[in-house]
């Protein structure tokens, strides 16, 4: 009997030690993507304000630059900060998600003028490697809901269906953007109840209807080809997509909010895609 309870007690001891462990990675893991966040936002950040400490997170020998606009590497990233006018930058984070190695933003800038952009990073062994983005300039009214460009919630929930929240998001760009199966896209949402960030298109799934059909009559087309990266985190998912607006070559940035296995509200950014001979980097505008 003895032996019986010492028996058992090792075992509990060491079931015990288990638990602790996987607590214990459980929570680191947790404080790691906590401070990639806070690091990538304190990046942003020190655009504004020039302090020099948290570019400290970025590969010196890795980083590979996305933006056309910005040389390759850490040095293409201090010219363009050399080139602002001083004191003309401002950068207010709104929305910070992480998904694995990658950290994704939401951002309203004062940059070379007042602009909304999306930036995705990539991290490696701790450190970002290589930078997304897509960079709108930012309207001086609100789009005919009265929303602007960023508002809204930014607080993430349901966690645990991120997958399927980045499936459901990923069929819909497919089957509407990209396919233009419009007889599919009542499925997306719940009723008419959609909350629209685009400049130019109204709330609710009767507005988005109108507003692509006002753009038809207007020869303006728009046309989604290819998808190239699905991020997300709980019920945020960012999609982005390659294709065309009005004619230009285009990059879209498609951020959904996803509520109760529906699409709720969308925010996205819209860039024209400079010929490769115009960039000034040769990594491409996409290439995840």
């Amino acid at each position: 009997m003895t032996r019986l309870k010492n028996n058992l007690l090792i075992i509990s001891a060491l079931l015990a030690c288990n638990y602790c462990t996987a607590q214990q990675t459980a929570t680191t893991k947790k404080v790691g993507i906590m401070n990639q966040k806070q690091e990538t936002t304190d990046l942003l950040k020190s655009i504004e304000t020039g302090a020099a400490g948290p570019v400290a997170v970025i590969n010196p020998d890795k980083y590979k630059q996305h933006n056309q606009a910005v040389a390759d590497g850490l040095a293409g990233f201090g010219a363009l900060l050399q080139a602002l006018p001083k004191g003309s930058a401002k950068v207010n984070t709104v929305r910070v998600f992480q998904d694995g190695d990658y950290v994704f933003t939401q951002t309203d800038y004062n940059f070379f003028g007042p602009k909304i952009g999306f930036d995705i990073f990539r991290f490696e062994e701790g450190k970002i490697v290589e930078h997304w983005d897509n960079l709108q300039e930012k309207p001086a009214q609100p789009n005919p809901s009265g929303h602007t460009m960023t508002d809204g919630p930014a607080t993430v929930t349901d966690p645990g269906k991120k997958e399927a929240n980045k499936a459901l998001v990923k069929s819909f760009v497919e089957d509407i953007l990209v396919n233009g199966r419009m007889d599919r896209l009542a499925g997306y949402f719940d009723g008419d109840n959609y909350i629209q960030h685009n400049p130019q298109i109204p709330d609710k799934l009767s507005g988005l209807g109108k507003a692509l059909a006002d753009m038809a009559r207007q020869g303006i087309t728009m046309k989604y080809n290819t998808i190239h990266k699905v991020l997300g985190e709980g019920n945020f998912v960012l999609v982005v997509s390659e294709g065309d607006l009005a004619g230009k070559h285009s990059a879209f940035y498609d951020l959904f909010r996803v509520e109760n296995g529906k699409i709720a509200e969308h925010w996205d950014v819209i860039e024209t895609i400079l010929p490769q001979n115009e960039s000034k980097n040769s990594n491409g505008k996409f290439n995840f």
